[in-house]
């Protein structure tokens, strides 16, 4: 294997120098593989963690300081699901300086996903391929992780949960399978995402139109107003939608009074990559996906942006992406690929940049 090092590409911070270096050991293995590794030392990490990060760090900076949902998030940079699915690693990762964490996508009961392999880099194109398929240990296993957390008092930033379809229940099922694993899991959860725009699931993008989500929140919403405290709901839509079927969307999540949206999910879409192999189907993120997920945020937050949250997903791989994703209406941020291409900086460096550019 290859391990060669451009010395172009070596910048004088030591920190990132070293990530490099890292970064082309970790990329000449097996994708999967080297998330798995990165799981394990981030739970091990998590062990050592018994405190938040003192007041001195960006992450904490009062003056990224955001409160919605009736939520107080400590920065607005958040880790987007299918990271740390099962919730593993949750104390490491806020070490990390995220503002909020996303788990999931979470079924009722285990499942396996789809046959390996089924996660592939671009890295010419600074993009992932995954078809995983809500690969999780299910939500009784998520909710004893997060029970525990919150009695050993390791939290101090909002978790939401993801809510998938599996592989085994057929398709009009979904209202009532989505609700069987929300009653699992709501009360360890600080917010629930509505997962309807899994790209690997088929069928599942049936429920971004009006009369399929209609039903699927009629069954969650109905029982969520029933709860003392209700829990914040938000919808995750797919980058592939027309911005019409957007806005349908995110006038029926008014309808059923949920808090917002998160814009986007991965997309199916391969034009314009560099990237000339056939990796077969899957979603696509990072940097390709920034253009269409700002695109379809821009155009909610124009007619939504003071009604809904609205969480901006896709592409943001530094900076002056994280501040163009704002700048579209997006009230808090999420990110995936742009971690594992950056590095354990990657957030910091993200919060740096806005508050130099930003929020100042």
């Amino acid at each position: 294997m290859s391990l060669e090092i451009d010395s172009n590409e070596i910048e004088e911070d030591k920190d990132d120098w070293q990530w490099r270096i890292i970064k082309k050991v970790a990329f000449s293995f097996d994708a999967e593989h080297m998330h798995e590794l990165a799981i394990l030392l981030l739970r091990l990490k998590s062990l050592t963690i018994t405190k938040d990060l003192d007041g001195g760090s960006i992450a904490r900076d009062p003056v990224l300081f955001k409160n919605v949902m009736g939520l107080k998030f400590k920065n607005p940079v958040g880790l987007a699901a299918g990271f740390d699915v099962d919730g593993e690693c949750i104390p490491a990762l806020q070490a990390l300086g995220f503002g909020f964490i996303e788990v999931g996508g979470i079924t009722e009961y285990p499942q396996a996903g789809n046959a390996k392999p089924r996660i592939f880099r671009l890295p010419n194109d600074s993009a992932i391929i995954n078809r995983l398929n809500f690969y999780n240990k299910g939500a009784f296993r998520l909710r004893k992780r997060l029970t525990y957390l919150r009695e050993k008092d390791k939290i101090f930033i909002p978790i939401g949960i993801n809510l998938g379809k599996s592989n085994v229940s057929l398709i009009d099922n979904v209202p009532k399978e989505y609700l069987s694993t929300f009653k699992s899991i709501y009360d360890v959860a600080d917010y629930v995402t509505i997962n309807i725009s899994c790209p690997n699931t088929e069928g599942l993008a049936r429920y971004q139109t009006a009369q399929s989500l209609g039903s699927l929140l009629d069954t969650v919403c109905n029982f969520n107003e029933t709860l003392p405290k209700k829990v914040p709901l938000l919808l995750k839509l797919g980058p592939d939608l027309s911005n019409e079927e957007a806005m349908a969307c995110a006038e029926i999540a008014l309808d059923y009074r949920l808090e917002g949206l998160v814009i986007s999910n991965t997309t199916t879409k391969r034009a314009g990559l560099s990237t000339t192999t056939d990796f077969g189907s899957g979603g696509l993120s990072g940097l390709p996906l920034f253009e269409s997920s700002t695109q379809l945020l821009r155009c909610v937050a124009k007619d939504y942006g003071d009604r809904l949250v609205l969480i901006g997903s896709g592409g943001i791989m530094d900076g002056a992406k994280a501040l163009e994703k704002i700048n579209a209406g997006a009230d808090l941020l999420q990110v995936y690929t742009g971690l594992i291409y950056g590095g354990p900086n990657f957030v910091i460096n993200l919060l740096h940049y806005l508050r130099t550019y930003y929020f100042t």
